[in-house]
């Protein structure tokens, strides 16, 4: 029973994670990054600690508050900041591409799961074959010219995001979903309330707040955004702190093998985006990475 409920909520993950690229691409056509994320993850943290307290969870707790404000601005404050700017130089199928070799990262800095990890040579491979997909990619960005200049920007932010996201995963695992039962989701509350508060310390610094009409922002942008906090965030991001509390970090970064299929079918397909072959290459020869370092002895 256990088991089938991790294979459903997890591949709930792929699917709405996937999606979520490209929705970002549509709510930025309205919004600048800061001001989104602001948005985006005030209404998801009070939505859900209004929820947690109505179930009776103990969402004032001292530990419990620290702890998350950590975890929600590595995991989420760094890593979404860094996928909506790389989008303004990439694609929203190039950003799920790179994002995949997320899996990689959390494995090569799962310090309690070295043992296990590097004494599979298979594994090692994998991780090796995943830095060599970064690398095509951004070398095929870096020699794009044209209308692409500065496109091997996006690659080097997404890379940057990509290990936030690994640092986080592993610091919500070891120390922050410790503080919480397996059931509540407080701590989730918390994280995203911490992200909001970097998004609008930068959205008033950086001028984002100011020079944004919000009569101007197109019904889309809306509409993406409630896409976003309800699906993205609220069901989403509490279903992967759920898998954290009772699954290992690797097995549940196993979702990298689905995300970027699903961004790049919904962006080709609904977006209208141009998928290269090298991108696509890039695409396999990541997934293959993550799919040889995720097996078993």
């Amino acid at each position: 029973m256990i088991l089938v409920c991790f294979d459903i909520v997890l591949l709930w993950i792929n699917v709405v994670w996937g999606s979520t690229y490209f929705f970002i691409g549509v709510a930025l056509e309205g919004l600048p990054p800061f001001l989104l994320g602001a948005f985006r993850f005030t209404a998801a943290g009070l939505i859900l600690l209004a929820v947690c307290r109505l179930r009776g969870e103990r969402v004032w707790r001292t530990g419990l508050v620290r702890r998350s404000a950590v975890s929600g601005l590595v995991l989420l404050f760094v890593d979404m900041a860094v996928i909506m700017l790389a989008q303004r130089y990439v694609s929203s199928s190039l950003v799920a591409i790179v994002a995949s070799s997320t899996a990689v990262w959390i494995m090569l800095l799962d310090v309690p799961a070295w043992r296990q990890t590097f004494s599979n040579p298979v594994a090692v491979a994998g991780i090796l074959m995943g830095f060599g997909g970064v690398a095509l990619l951004y070398v095929e960005q870096l020699g794009s010219g044209g209308s692409a200049v500065h496109n091997e920007r996006g690659v080097l932010l997404l890379v940057a995001g990509c290990v936030s996201w690994a640092l986080g995963t592993l610091y919500t695992k070891y120390r922050s979903c410790g503080t919480e039962a397996v059931g509540g989701f407080a701590g989730s509350a918390w994280q995203m309330l911490s992200a909001s508060a970097a998004f609008w310390v930068c959205a008033l610094l950086g001028g984002d707040a100011e020079q944004t009409d919000l009569g101007e922002v197109p019904r889309r942008a809306w509409a993406a955004l409630l896409y976003l906090v309800t699906c993205g965030s609220i069901l989403a991001y509490t279903a992967y702190v759920w898998l954290l509390k009772v699954r290992p970090a690797t097995e549940v970064a196993t979702h990298a093998y689905v995300n970027p299929v699903v961004a790049v079918a919904i962006g080709a397909g609904v977006g209208g985006e141009h998928v290269t072959i090298v991108q696509l290459c890039g695409l396999a020869v990541i997934l293959l990475s993550v799919m040889l370092v995720s097996r078993r002895r």
